[in-house]
């Protein structure tokens, strides 16, 4: 086709003598001679359109009608004139540009006319046409349709108006015997709708759309005018202005009044009630016109929205966080548009929620890949982006785009971090392996970011820290998927990489260092926790000597006989499977290695995976420069371990919910006997390293057993030679902690005889912490020792080692927080004893042991148990406690202005001002034991209310401008937080246990509860108490609304555990009840309450966030809960949906193993295929039940 056609002629009578004629510019199938004589007919007509006079136009309207040959054809064409007239107007092109109302005639219509007088001769006509129309009816009774019908395809069948319909009559059908065969005929469509008109005068019942809408359509109603200076449309609240309102519209008018009548002279009666005295009917609106009514305003808000939306964005587009909140919008706005469509019945209403869920994704992918083009250098977007995609695209390609984003930002630690848990958690991609190498190449890129190897990219603050969180999440996910040889390697690796490194290689990259490091892992030198480690810079140096000769073992421990595995064979293949898994578990989590002395290699090994190679944790060594990391990584290791540490030295390395394993999260707090010290060590919910078991399972071992008992102690008498004093006194606390749970542990199992020898050997370790120079006169681990003694039953003893502490303490009294901690402890061991010999009741407080603690703590003196007391020295120590607690909370005002000015001697000082536990709690219980659990409870509220305001303050600097306030530090910030929460799990114990010993209103502790869960929702100690008072009655509707206002406004997962907690609790109450409510037989099927619904839901709602779906506790807890309601089915689908989230936890595989024994060769394939630690495989299995 020509660029000009109408001069096509000219145009190749040009170019015909040119070598260079240009082919596409020519259209051979366009006549020339057709356009000219087009133009000359345009002209002409054209001409006499100016001509005319209105009533030749009359006129010609009519000849045009004559020649229309019916009337479906005028009306076509009528209706595409008003659709160009519309389009005209809209355009505007021409609009005033004449005064005639004659339409312009164009050439396109022209030709349009002459083609269809040329096709009236046609063969074969090529379009419909009525059989009136045709002049000659018999010739061509047919025509051809050329044109396709995309619906055909699209919908993949026919419009239901192409298939022919009829109706049936009768049910029988020909050659069924009617005696023994039937037929069973659905209703027809038309017979749904002509009983559906019948319905449509009833009242629609409370599920139907019409009354879904209407339900959600209330809350806006009340809409209330803004006023004009009120652009903030999105964060705008909602009130209640005072005045007349009827007179404030149109100009003092009343509005929508009902007039006044015969019938209804008062004006009083609605519209519905007149017409109904006057004998009339209310007229019908169609389903249409219902809703729009009361939507109409909730409709307009959401549009009000979108347009401020638009308008902030096209005002302010670099701000990342309003695109976020605008494509977080669309959910709220679709649930608006499609809900009463959601909530229809029938077959459709899944396929519409599925599309209109599908149309939400897609108008989100097209704001955030438009916000990306504007902000293109924003990983917030970017990831939001993807996050979309996750569920639109492949995952070929979704796992491309991430790579090419991790490529576009290597040094962005929060995006590592998303790509990891991505990687981590998306099943069709997952394999260990992959995994591993992902964290690998991330810590490696990181380490070269930080070091300037990589050029094009700067290290962003804060590198250093978030290194060590992605190392400590590597080394958790090989241990929740069963490789704890690989995370123990991974370890010992950075110990010698860390503090045994050589100084010739201190200044050289990470890369190179790490090549040195490789040489001395493969020599086979003995590594951290083993016997005979020196170190890698030991060996450095030796081997530029010479080398050392490897030294024979002298403390030759006698090997550990092996006991049968299998220990009763006539038990199901898939629970002796479990067993021999979990034993091998809790005894081979150390790395094999072969003892040289006894001429061992590597292929005496029984299994190969036991043995960690360099290519496996080489690319995660990092270089830890900073001394406060280097102890944070310590305890990390140390936890890892199953030791308690400080969780304010050592938060959490990654999202919480990632690691809960443990029921015991949820049952602490429960020792009955221990009202007051019961959270002395709370448990995380972290399982340790050799704990792998199913959900319900028990530890085999109340530590790591003996081989785990030797590396640990190796460790750290390895470690403590390189440590700088308070480092080295902060892992022997941790280390006399660990030895006081052990003994806790058997207390709690009630195994009298494995408590005896285990008492004698962490009284051992205790004695030699002491004894040692640096430890004489630590106040801390001098309390941990008594109260082991004292958990011992040696009471006495117990007192003599308080007492010695208190005089090491000296006369520093209420101005030493530690000394104040282990006063607090002593008097509340007291408290608790005297609870149980004399019922709580206290006759004199001068002879009560706990008000001579604390009495003698105030005065600064020794105490011991012959003391005697004088109401005297009561009072002076009131004044004085009343007088430090005013100087100490007076003194929280300074402390932001001391973080300004704050120097590094002054660190310690500062954080001594923080820890106030100690004074409010010896405080609080001196009131208590004197004046009443009024007073106590006036202390903790005094001293909390200044405390949290102070964390509001130093939280809102921290999160809020992080480099405008680079002084506020993350640690004191924590430190606060958790001073706060010890003060409130105080306050609630007290008050808990006052409650239990006399007569005392619920009211303060429910209130002191609840108001403390809202500032702390991530607080398992203070939700067990709850979950412990509200148990206690059956109305549970106050419990749950405040569950629910927790949950909505936060995002911690403890609430939403607990709230499952108490439900399941409740239900047993409730079986229990019914089940005994017949004294001859019990009920073999107990009546539904309505309990389970509300925990399947819990549990939905639960799993339906970001944290909840990639917490493996809570998907453990759902399946056991479906298998003990006896829904096996649902069950195995929650096990598979789980595996979608979480395939890399091993205890879930277990947990599946346990509940359906039937399919474990499918689970132990898939462990397989998914590459997760498998000790005992299927093959070998079968071998030792042959045996």
């Amino acid at each position: 086709m020509a660029l000009f056609p109408a001069f096509a002629e000219t145009s190749s009578d040009k170019v015909e003598d040119s070598s260079r004629e240009l082919d596409w510019l020519s259209n051979k199938s366009f006549q020339t001679g057709d356009a000219f004589s087009l133009h000359g007919r345009f002209l002409k007509e054209k001409e006499k359109s100016l001509s005319r006079d209105v009533s030749s136009v009359d006129e010609e309207i009519k000849e045009e009608e004559d020649n229309v040959p019916s009337k479906k054809k005028r009306k076509k064409s009528e209706k595409k004139k008003k659709k160009k007239k519309k389009h005209k107007k809209k355009s505007g092109r021409y609009s005033g540009s004449s005064g005639s109302d004659s339409e312009t005639t164009y050439p396109s219509d022209l030709k349009r006319e002459q083609e269809a007088d040329r096709s009236k001769a046609a063969a074969i006509a090529n379009h419909f046409s009525w059989l009136d129309d045709l002049q000659s009816p018999t010739e061509h009774n047919f025509c051809v349709d050329r044109k396709p019908d995309p619906a055909n395809w699209t919908y993949k069948s026919l419009y239901r108006g192409d298939v022919a319909r009829y109706k049936r009559k009768g049910s029988s059908s020909l050659g069924l015997d009617l005696r023994r065969q039937g037929v069973s005929w659905e209703e027809s469509e038309s017979n749904k709708k002509q009983k559906g008109r019948d319905k449509k005068k009833a009242a629609d019942r409370y599920f139907s759309a019409v009354s879904c809408q209407l339900l959600r359509s209330q809350c806006a109603l009340p809409t209330l005018p803004k006023s004009p200076d009120c652009r903030d449309v999105i964060s705008a609240t909602t009130f209640l202005p005072l005045g007349d309102h009827e007179g404030e519209n149109n100009g003092g008018q009343t509005v929508d009044r009902v007039q006044t009548s015969s019938v209804n002279p008062l004006g009083v009666y609605d519209s519905s009630t007149a017409l109904w005295l006057q004998g009339k009917g209310q007229q019908e609106q169609t389903e249409q016109q219902k809703p729009d009514g009361h939507t109409g305003e909730s409709s307009m808000l959401m549009v009000r929205r979108t347009e401020e939306f638009n308008r902030q964005l096209r005002e302010q587009p670099s701000d990342t966080q309003l695109w976020i909140q605008f494509i977080r919008y669309q959910d709220e706005l679709s649930s608006a548009e499609f809900g009463g469509e959601e909530e229809q019945q029938g077959s459709h209403s899944t396929e519409r929620r599925k599309s209109s869920y599908r149309a939400v994704l897609d108008k989100k992918l097209c704001i955030a890949e438009r916000a990306v083009e504007t902000n293109p250098t924003s990983i917030a977007l970017q990831l939001e982006r993807l996050r979309i995609c996750q569920e639109l695209w492949e995952p070929s390609v979704l796992s491309k785009e991430w790579k090419k984003l991790v490529f576009l930002h290597p040094n962005s630690a929060p995006l590592w971090r998303e790509y990891l848990l991505f990687t981590q958690s998306y099943f069709s991609n997952f394999t260990v392996s992959k995994v591993n190498s992902a964290y690998g190449k991330c810590l490696s890129t990181l380490s070269a970011v930080q070091d300037g190897s990589m050029v094009s990219h700067p290290a962003l603050p804060g590198i250093e820290e978030d290194m060590l969180d992605i190392f400590t999440q590597q080394c958790h996910f090989l241990r929740q998927s069963g490789h704890s040889e690989k995370a123990i390697s991974l370890f010992q690796a950075m110990i010698d990489f860390t503090f045994y490194k050589p100084d010739s290689v201190r200044k050289l990259s990470t890369k190179q260092q790490v090549e040195f490091f490789e040489p001395f892992w493969d020599s086979g030198e003995a590594r951290v926790g083993e016997f005979g480690a020196r170190g890698w810079k030991a060996w450095m140096l030796q081997q530029e000597r010479g080398g050392w000769l490897q030294p024979s073992a002298d403390e030759e421990e006698e090997e550990e006989e092996d006991e049968e595995e299998v220990k009763d064979r006539s038990q199901p293949r898939g629970t002796v499977w479990l067993d021999v898994e979990c034993s091998r578990e809790a005894a081979q989590w150390l790395p094999w290695r072969p003892d040289k002395a006894k001429g061992q290699s590597e292929e005496d090994c029984d299994d190969p995976d036991r043995q960690v190679l360099f290519d496996d944790i080489g690319p995660s060594l990092i270089c830890l420069s900073s001394p406060e990391l280097q102890l944070r990584f310590l305890l990390h290791f140390l936890s890892f371990l199953g030791l308690p540490v400080d969780s304010v030295i050592s938060p959490a390395p990654c999202q919480p919910g990632l690691l809960l394993e443990s029921l015991s999260l949820l049952t602490q707090g429960n020792e009955l006997q221990r009202p007051m010290t019961s959270f002395n060590l709370p448990e995380p919910g972290v399982n340790s390293v050799g704990h792998m078991t199913t959900l319900q399972g028990t530890r085999k071992w109340v530590g790591l057993g003996k081989q785990g008992e030797r590396f640990v102690t190796n460790v750290f008498n390895m470690v403590q030679l390189v440590l700088p004093l308070h480092h080295r006194a902060v892992l022997s606390l941790s280390w006399m902690q660990y030895e006081k749970l052990k003994v806790l542990r058997c207390l709690c199992s009630g195994n009298k005889k494995r408590l005896r020898p285990q008492g004698k050997s962490s009284k051992r370790v205790a004695k030699r912490l002491l004894k040692e120079p640096d430890n004489r006169s630590s106040l801390v681990l001098w309390r941990e020792y008594a109260h082991l003694e004292w958990m011992l039953g040696n009471l006495d003893e117990a007192r003599k080692v308080f007492s010695t502490a208190t005089t090491i303490g000296g006369s520093k009294g209420l101005s030493s927080p530690t000394l104040c901690e282990l006063c607090l402890l002593w008097s509340q061991l007291e408290v608790e004893d005297q609870a149980g010999v004399q019922g709580g009741g206290q006759t004199d407080v001068t002879m009560s042991p706990a008000v001579l603690v604390l009495t003698r703590l105030a005065e600064g003196t020794s105490s011991s148990s012959s003391d005697s007391l004088s109401p005297v020295a009561v009072l002076k120590a009131r004044r004085t406690y009343e007088q430090a607690l005013t100087a100490s909370l007076s003194a929280l005002d300074q402390v932001p202005n001391n973080l300004q000015t704050n120097k590094k001697g002054q660190e310690d000082l500062l954080g001594e001002k923080l820890r106030l536990s100690g004074l409010v709690g010896c405080y609080a219980l001196f009131q208590y034991l004197t004046v009443g659990i009024q007073a106590a409870n006036a202390v903790y509220s005094q001293a909390r209310e200044k405390m949290e305001a102070l964390h509001r303050t130093l939280d809102k600097q921290f999160k809020g401008d992080e480099e405008a306030n680079p002084e506020v530090d993350s640690s004191h910030v924590r430190k606060l937080a958790f001073e706060c929460q010890v003060l409130a799990e105080q306050q609630a114990a007290l008050l808990r246990y006052h409650n239990s010993i006399s007569v005392f209103p619920l009211a303060t502790l429910r209130q002191m509860l609840t108001s403390a869960l809202s500032t702390w929702p991530g607080s398992a100690p203070l939700w067990s108490i709850y979950a412990q008072v509200e148990n206690r009655y059956h109305s549970a509707g106050r419990a749950r609304r405040f569950f629910q206002s927790v949950t909505r406004g936060s995002s911690s997962l403890v609430p939403r555990l607990f709230a499952i907690v108490t439900e399941q609790q409740r239900k047993q109450l409730v079986d229990a009840a019914q089940r005994s409510c017949r004294n001859d037989a019990t009920l073999p099927i107990l009546p539904e309450n309505g309990l389970s619904n509300r925990i399947r839901g819990l549990f939905e709602n639960a799993i339906a966030t970001d944290m909840g779906a990639r917490c493996p506790l809570l998907w453990r807890m759902y399946m056991y809960f479906l298998v003990s309601e006896g829904k096996v089915d649902k069950a195995t689908g929650i096990f598979y949906k789980a595996l979608q989230n979480i395939p890399w936890a091993k205890g879930l595989y277990m947990d599946a193993v346990q509940l359906f024994p039937e399919r474990l060769q499918e689970f132990v394939d898939l462990m397989t295929e998914k590459e997760l630690r498998l000790r005992l495989p299927l093959e070998e299995l079968d071998i030792l039940l042959e045996d």
